[in-house]
């Protein structure tokens, strides 16, 4: 690849580290807004709904902001609200101490604007990159998400234990100097600008194949069951192992995220020497395990186990969906990505949503074991997708 497009793909690596503080820093502080803020499992639960809810909605709407600014543009515009959600999401709170709830939802809908972008523009910019490892290149793309989750939590966890839990407000403000760099980055780096196909062509192709339906409803279930896990992690550890918060945070969503990058290298490394489809379908095999695993095990280390090996069982979920698709339709260009993300997205909604409602009205163990249904859906569905195909 010419040097000039490495910068470019670092840039989207980056950009990726942006979008796992974004969607992982906020449920780290989960337990200090249930013990300082006296915030129910339901209202967390909600917080998580919102963030990408809101990228929900932004995944509709980049297409258009793209055709409109072209791929840079919007790539400097996520990072820039990326950057000033997180600055508020710490300076909102200190202003407002008496409306915590009303500053934490701002700040999230700011960010998860970002956010929304990200995930829609960046993917193809990664695939329209010179290149004949497409699948492998998007396994490591998006398995730099999985390394910011994990540098979130080690750095976070640090920063909590050195400046003390009543002075979280100072750590997103510490966070939003990444997405601020990383925007001056995609002001420089070549960027190949392809216009897509007609929309009513691209998407007439892509609502009568009964294939992409499939792909959105693997989309739908791949979010869910990864960021269930992943943001529900730290406080299951503390609250239903009892387990202190450090050391929660270090063996549940960050060993979570560890196990969920290691499988997406492999899995690029791979690329090409394995069937994706029945991949996906082992993996989800698995996820189906390690969900009930964490819910009905009574010793804590190995719910820590099987908190961890869900993230090697849902690695390859969001990227391999992305690849397979983009093999079954190559002119479905953003609109294609869109949709996916936007259906990926819906997932990241309802999963964690769904967990925090079960778990107040159940248990934690409970909520877990509920949303097991979400990787049995995609052992169901994957199935179907055309063997020709995948």
């Amino acid at each position: 690849m010419n040097a000039s497009y490495k910068a470019t793909k670092i840039a989207c690596f980056i950009g990726f580290v942006v979008q796992a503080i974004i969607n992982n820093f906020l449920p780290l502080l989960f337990i200090i807004f249930n013990t300082q803020y006296s915030l129910n499992y339901e209202q967390l639960g909600r917080l998580l709904f919102i963030n990408f809810f809101v990228q929900l909605i932004v995944d509709a709407l980049t297409p258009a902001l793209v055709r409109k600014i072209g791929y840079r543009g919007a790539a400097i515009a996520c990072h820039g609200l990326a950057a000033i959600g997180l600055c508020l999401l710490g300076v909102l709170p200190l202003v407002f101490p008496n409306h915590i709830y009303a500053c934490l939802v701002t700040a999230i809908i700011i960010y998860a604007s970002g956010s929304g972008i990200i995930e829609v523009c960046l993917s193809p910019i990664v695939e329209l990159l010179p290149g004949d490892k497409k699948g492998a290149d998007m396994a490591f793309t998006h398995s730099f998400y999985c390394w910011g989750q994990a540098f979130t939590v080690l750095v976070s966890t640090l920063l909590i234990f050195l400046i003390g839990q009543n002075s979280w407000q100072f750590i997103p403000m510490l966070w939003a100097v990444v997405p601020f760099l990383n925007m001056l980055n995609f002001m420089r780096v070549p960027i190949i600008e392809q216009p897509d196909a007609p929309l009513s062509k691209t998407a007439k192709t892509l609502f009568k194949n009964r294939d992409f339906w499939i792909f959105a409803v693997i989309m739908i279930c791949a979010g869910a069951s990864e960021i269930t896990m992943a943001e529900w992690a730290s406080l299951f550890a503390q609250k239903a192992l009892n387990i202190g918060k450090a050391v929660g945070d270090l063996l549940g969503p960050c060993a979570f995220a560890v196990c969920m990058g290691s499988g997406r290298v492999i899995f690029g490394l791979l690329d090409g020497k394995f069937n994706p489809k029945k991949a996906l379908i082992l993996n989800n095999v698995l996820c189906v395990l390690c969900y009930a695993g964490v819910a009905v095990c009574n010793i804590p280390a190995l719910s820590l186990v099987a908190c961890a090996l869900c993230g090697f069982s849902v690695s390859l979920s969001w990227p391999g969906t992305y690849s397979m698709a983009a093999r079954h339709f190559p002119t479905g260009g953003t609109l294609m990505f869109s949709i996916l993300a936007l259906c990926g997205d819906f997932g990241c909604s309802i999963g964690p949503w769904l967990m925090g409602i079960v778990a107040d009205n159940s248990t934690l163990e409970t909520g877990f074991l509920v949303c097991a249904i979400f990787p049995a859906v995609m052992v169901a569905t994957a199935p179907l997708l055309r063997k020709e195909k995948c």
